[in-house]
């Protein structure tokens, strides 16, 4: 899955010559925490978000310095937070450095951009123009769609059973010989005894991570032996 199956498209943008308050009605309206910026030939220019409105005069929000501060630096004190603060237009306010992809970029891509920059949403520009974006939101829709797509050639239960069993097998933490798995329909049913829920869980998370799988029974019962020698 790409950016392409996943963006929101068409974008909701403004233009730098818009107004603070033009944009902050237009956050509230569309419930979206940010919009990029564009030109007149769709070239995006920057993105404002609720964090670039955080400090202004208007809500006596502004950053203020202690007097020591303004004293050591002089009275001209932070023009970039002066600006941010007080300016009307938008493209004063903006962000100007834009952390954007592309239509093929994969969601891996997508997360890694967002993790690295620590940011919230990635624009997807195609030869220049913005053409959607991808949210947080959009990545958890692709993971859940994703995930509910039927896969070509999906593997059969003894596959599966093999699959997980294989997998259990290179965890000394459980004991295998206590263990046993049916698979029915894609339906991976736990048996046996297990030491403790962390060891339940773990189980759980191991046949659900199996390609294949469509549910998972927990038929497992714990704290029924105190060592695995007995």
């Amino acid at each position: 899955m790409q950016a392409k199956d996943i963006m929101s498209s068409p974008v909701v943008t403004v233009t730098p010559d818009a107004s603070v308050a033009e944009v902050a009605a237009l956050l509230l309206e569309k419930r979206i925490s940010g919009v990029p910026v564009v030109d007149s030939a769709g070239q995006i220019a920057g993105i404002i978000s609720e964090g670039d409105l955080l400090r202004r005069v208007e809500t006596d929000t502004e950053r203020h310095r202690p007097h020591w501060l303004e004293m050591l630096l002089g009275q001209s004190g932070d023009a970039g937070s002066f600006i941010k603060s007080h300016a009307s237009r938008v493209g004063d306010v903006m962000s100007h450095d834009v952390v954007a992809s592309y239509p093929e970029a994969s969601l891996r891509e997508i997360a890694e951009l967002m993790e690295r920059h620590g940011i919230k949403r990635v624009p997807i520009v195609d030869g220049g123009r913005l053409v959607g974006i991808v949210s947080r939101a959009n990545l958890v829709q692709g993971l859940l769609a994703d995930r509910a797509k039927p896969a070509a050639g999906s593997p059969g239960d003894d596959q599966i059973r093999t699959a997980l069993t294989d997998l259990l097998r290179t965890q000394s933490w459980l004991n295998h010989d206590r263990i046993n798995i049916v698979v029915t329909g894609g339906t991976v049913q736990l048996w046996g005894s297990v030491r403790d829920d962390e060891q339940r869980r773990a189980l759980t998370v191991a046949a659900e991570s199996i390609a294949g799988v469509k549910s998972v029974e927990d038929h497992l019962t714990a704290n029924v032996f105190t060592n695995d020698a007995g």
